[in-house]
């Protein structure tokens, strides 16, 4: 076959080849990612499922309130964020700074939202 001059419909035949083969190979590569996943996912599911728990005891009430940690600098302040994110941020800002968290005071954080 002389792919050289060729007419215009087996042109668009070979082009339509072409992008159903490209398209094939992306929904299969799509498909292996996807049981890919999904096998892993289960995976974890079962790995967290197998490890036992271990609950600590109930504390009892007490009237006063817990000792503070030494070198710890009070209460802090959280508008509008999340204690996890706080300790990130307290956590980024000592290392930037170059010193331990303990001898830095944080009065409140806030989320800026625009």
């Amino acid at each position: 076959m002389d792919l050289v001059n060729i007419s215009l419909g087996t042109g668009a035949a070979v082009g339509l080849l072409g992008y159903c083969v490209v398209f094939i190979g992306l929904i299969l590569l799509m498909l292996v990612v996807m049981a890919l996943a999904k096998y892993f996912i289960n995976k974890a599911k079962k790995e967290s499922e197998a490890v036992p728990v271990k609950t600590a005891p109930a504390a009892e009430p007490t009237a006063a309130p817990a000792p503070k940690a030494p070198g710890s600098a009070g209460e802090i302040k959280l508008y509008d964020t999340d204690p996890r994110d706080a300790a990130m941020i307290m956590a980024i800002v000592a290392d930037t700074m170059g010193k331990p968290i303990n001898e830095l005071r944080f009065k409140s954080i806030k989320e800026v939202k625009e």
